[in-house]
């Protein structure tokens, strides 16, 4: 997504799958960082897509005055409009911390093959509906 102002360009590569999956955490912290630049809390995910990130996502919560914009969940909204579809399928949502309840339907319902949080990279697996 590289030459889009606020985007985080990760390109993908051949590394390791403990090395790949370390650089998408890590975009997810980059998004939690600029959630606290704005002021709002400190949660960022993105969407990890064929190797590379088709949605971003900082919370602005408070923002926007919205309870639902969560950094999953916009995370997603960003990959849909990028991709132009709301259908998922394959792609996998890394978060800075285990996704609520309500992001993890919102994750079901995109078709979200699984999901990964924290330094950690905790596998929380297949979102549940």
């Amino acid at each position: 997504m590289a030459g889009v102002p606020g985007r985080i360009a990760v390109a993908a590569s051949a590394a390791a799958p403990a090395e790949s999956e370390r650089r998408w955490i890590d975009a997810a912290f980059a998004m939690k960082r600029l959630a606290e630049a704005w002021g709002d809390q400190p949660y960022g995910a993105v969407v990890v897509l064929h190797g590379a990130i088709a949605g971003e996502g900082p919370s602005r919560v408070v923002q926007r005055g919205d309870p639902d914009a969560h950094a999953e969940r916009e995370a997603i909204r960003d990959a849909q409009r990028r991709l132009g579809r709301t259908d998922l399928e394959g792609a996998v949502l890394y978060s800075t911390s285990r996704p609520c309840a309500r992001c993890e339907r919102v994750a079901a319902s995109a078709r979200v093959l699984r999901m990964i949080h924290g330094r950690e990279l905790r596998d929380a697996g297949p979102p549940a509906a």
